[in-house]
């Protein structure tokens, strides 16, 4: 949608890079996505694809294979994906999640093995924080890993694993010290052919189809020491480190969203008719779509500066619990009063809107729920 008040935290070598993006996506994803969907997972070919274009490396650094970008350029490409309604690949968690834990926390030798064949597209990631009994509770994780000589063994189980069919490592949270709670968490690159790791079925999502979400078990599963991401015990410290991130990434995508729901609700209501006039020339219709287009103008800046911010590494936890409690709220609001709008074609799958209404509603239980960011901005007030 067209802003009163105009965007300034992109140069122009970011919308030449945007455009870049945006034909990519439009060229070679969405042709196939609806496939994608029926088969619920994505092809290796197409994270291939978007290694050689640069989408899957943006901010790390060039001696790593990367482009050497900052977040900005992620921002981008999270844009890009909301506004196009591409759930799926996970591009976001595995470039602008996981590999910065790589590049802030790994060895010199974890980063030249890993970081350029995950810019490449080459290896495929996924995180393992998630179990069956504990949630996200870093304290309740019971997958446990055991000193043995020079390698770990790993025991326990993981769930609402994405891309846990397809991928070839998960950064793996586990226990190594119970005596400490959540500050004994250890997390582990974990190669996911070794013997004793077996995928679960493909679970069935409200949304995001085209994403595989899976369970993972871990058996008697012999990993080096020399895998540790960050230190023994030093789990809870290198996970605080990526909430901030991982909280804005959802609230880029959130904002998208709802702006691009906006913009094809007042598309949709001026060229569809009931009772002898276009369904926007109610005047409900119109009162509606202005009070979304007010608030999503609103939550415009706000985003913005918390992306300036984080460019800047001022960006605080409070603030990046405020910002993903909010937009992930306002996107489903608006969202689902486009919806409405669209009449029974919004219930439609291959109608946009209802895409859009079903993968926007994970965003309020992602990177913490939205109940656990009402705590956090609680205890700063």
């Amino acid at each position: 949608m067209q802003f009163g008040i105009p965007r300034t935290i992109y140069a122009e070598e970011h919308e030449i890079f945007r455009a870049s993006v945006a034909r990519f996506l439009k060229e070679e994803v969405l042709p196939e996505y609806e496939s994608w969907e029926d088969a619920g997972r994505t092809p290796r070919e197409i994270w291939q694809r978007a290694g050689e274009v640069g989408i899957l490396g943006t901010s790390t650094p060039e001696a790593y294979g990367g482009m050497g970008g900052d977040f900005l350029f992620d921002a981008i490409v999270i844009e890009e994906l909301g506004r196009h309604g591409v759930a799926a690949p996970a591009w976001d968690m595995h470039a602008y999640i996981i590999a910065p834990f790589l590049q802030h926390f790994g060895s010199e030798a974890q980063k030249k093995e890993w970081l350029p064949k995950m810019a490449a597209g080459d290896i495929i990631t996924a995180i393992g924080l998630t179990e069956p009994g504990g949630g996200s509770d870093l304290k309740e994780i019971n997958t446990s890993a055991k000193a043995d000589g020079g390698d770990y063994i790993i025991d326990g189980a993981k769930t609402f694993i994405t891309n846990g069919h397809i991928a070839d490592f998960v950064l793996l949270a586990v226990k190594t010290d119970r005596s400490l709670g959540a500050k004994g968490v250890t997390l582990f690159w974990t190669d996911l052919a070794l013997d004793g790791v077996t995928r679960g079925k493909n679970l069935k999502k409200i949304g995001n189809k085209a994403q595989d979400t899976a369970e993972l078990f871990f058996d008697g599963v012999r990993v080096p020491a020399a895998n540790m991401i960050g230190g023994l015990n030093e789990g809870w410290r290198v996970l605080m480190h990526g909430l901030i991130q991982e909280r804005l990434v959802v609230a880029v995508r959130s904002a998208v969203m709802a702006e691009v729901a906006v913009d094809q609700t007042v598309t949709y209501t001026r060229d569809r008719k009931a009772f002898g006039q276009t369904v926007f020339d109610f005047q409900n219709t119109q009162f509606k779509l202005a009070e979304m287009a007010a608030d999503v103008e609103a939550a415009r800046p706000f985003v913005d500066r918390c992306i300036e911010l984080h460019v800047a590494g001022d960006l605080s936890m409070d603030v990046a619990a405020k910002v993903k409690l909010w937009t992930p709220e306002l996107a489903d609001r608006v969202l689902d009063e486009c919806l409405q709008l669209h009449g029974g074609y919004g219930y439609m799958w291959e109608f946009p809107i209802a895409r859009a209404w079903a993968d926007a509603r994970v965003h309020r239980i992602y990177a913490g729920t939205n109940e656990v960011m009402k705590y956090i901005i609680a205890r700063g007030l």
